[in-house]
């Protein structure tokens, strides 16, 4: 069973930066793909972010393209969610998960996720 564990959130005022991180344990990081998710209140939970098993490919939904930024350190089992630039809309809990093919991490279609981190954007 993989477990993630997300950190780095906080409060910050519109126009500064973040950096998320989520460190993965099992075998299985190595060989799978990363994503990045965030749930807004009230709202469903989206995917944002994805980065293959070796870092050569990456995917940003469209909202956060330029903006935010994803990366992995397959030695030390994290994936970080570098984030700038923040909106008021970037208020969210971001969660990470993972997935051998990465073209399905965009229907964040899993039972299990960790407790996430929370990211307040204060205008």
């Amino acid at each position: 069973q993989v477990q993630l564990v997300e950190s780095g959130g906080g409060l910050v005022q519109a126009g500064g930066s973040l950096r998320l991180s989520c460190v993965v344990s099992g075998r299985t990081f190595i060989t799978s793909a990363m994503g990045w998710f965030r749930q807004a209140p009230g709202k469903e939970r989206e995917f944002v972010a994805s980065i293959s098993w070796n870092g050569g490919s990456t995917y940003y939904i469209d909202s956060v393209k330029g903006r935010f930024t994803i990366s992995r350190d397959n030695f030390e089992h994290t994936v970080y969610l570098q984030l700038d630039s923040l909106k008021p809309e970037d208020t969210a809990v971001y969660y990470c998960n993972a997935d051998r093919v990465q073209g399905r991490l965009r229907y964040g279609s899993y039972d299990y996720w960790g407790q996430g981190t929370q990211v307040t954007v204060s205008s």
